[in-house]
């Protein structure tokens, strides 16, 4: 039985269907709001929500990033706070691998004296921006590098947050 252009097409599209949903699986709007609520829960934050505005800008500036997977911030004009990861090459970098990284500065801050004690070359700031009160809204963005370069995640931030002097929550 020979097998017309058209079913190969269509077999063609639900693999490929099948590839996109694994792909995007753990990196939806609710994978990256989920554990932002959680860490912002565990500090009596309010919850964030998913802005499909910032979202844009987020993953305008990845595919910006696509080509180099630079660990450089965007010039978001004071727009947005913004978090940026990296994850190398042969990792399936997700959503929560993102804000964990994140979220893993906790450890350092103290909210008593608003200081982080993190080592030299490491910060808190990608964690207070996370739980920053005012923060309302976020967006975020996800590519896979070109030329095994890895994964690049970005998530933006509205309003932003991480204020010099100012605590988080």
């Amino acid at each position: 039985m020979a097998i017309s252009s058209t079913s190969k097409l269509a077999s063609a599209l639900l693999v490929a269907a099948a590839v996109f949903a694994v792909t995007t699986a753990q990196n939806s709007p609710e994978d990256f709001v989920g554990p932002h609520n959680a860490a912002r829960s565990d500090v009596d934050v309010g919850p964030v929500t998913w802005d499909d505005t910032v979202a844009a800008y987020a993953q305008d500036y990845a595919e910006q990033r696509r080509g180099d997977c630079a660990l450089q911030h965007s010039d978001t004009g004071g727009r947005y706070g913004e978090n940026i990861f990296w994850g190398s090459a042969g990792g399936d970098w997700s959503a929560a691998d993102a804000v964990s990284s994140w979220v893993s500065e906790k450890q350092w801050y103290d909210h008593g004296s608003n200081s982080c004690s993190a080592p030299e070359g490491d910060s808190c700031g990608h964690y207070t921006q996370v739980v920053w009160r005012d923060s309302t809204a976020i967006g975020c963005g996800r590519v896979v590098c070109d030329n095994d370069g890895g994964v690049f995640i970005t998530c933006n931030y509205s309003p932003p947050g991480n204020y010099e002097g100012q605590s988080p929550y």
